[in-house]
């Protein structure tokens, strides 16, 4: 691997941690692929991890709800004929989608009124709009 893979700050995945499993892969490499087992599957189980801090876990199990397995989370990479560039790709996409999942939600919009003036405007625009619309119209031409 090319060094340990930051989630964000200096939290970082730890080796122990990852289940690492290779499979066949049915990508591109010919006759290659029938031999090699290229396809990488990467298991980080969230739950039981001392590696993220209590808040991020929680926020990350919440919001990974949906691609977790009894608090496991896999990622597969089977893009390269090459295992170590899958392996590689598949420590990045865990790492990223950790990223994402614990960063801090975003802050409250707050509601601003639309100045007086400026709803004036489009309202005067709008009669000045439809003045010129009406006047188009052949009636009172006779």
């Amino acid at each position: 691997m090319s060094g340990p893979h930051v989630i964000r700050g200096s939290v970082v995945l730890p080796e122990a941690e990852l289940v690492w499993r290779f499979s066949r892969s049915s990508g591109p490499g010919g006759q290659h692929v029938n031999t090699s087992d290229s396809q990488v599957e990467l298991r980080f189980d969230l739950a039981a991890t001392q590696a993220l801090p209590e808040v991020w876990k929680e926020r990350a199990l919440e919001r990974l709800a949906g691609r977790l397995a009894d608090g496991v989370l896999t990622v597969r990479a089977s893009d390269h004929r090459s295992q170590w560039r899958n392996r590689e790709t598949a420590a990045v996409r865990l790492a990223g989608l950790l990223a994402e999942a614990t960063a801090p939600p975003p802050k409250a919009r707050r509601k601003s009124r639309i100045p007086r003036g400026i709803n004036e405007r489009r309202l005067r625009e709008k009669k000045q709009r439809g003045d010129t619309k009406r006047g188009r119209s052949g009636r009172g031409w006779d």
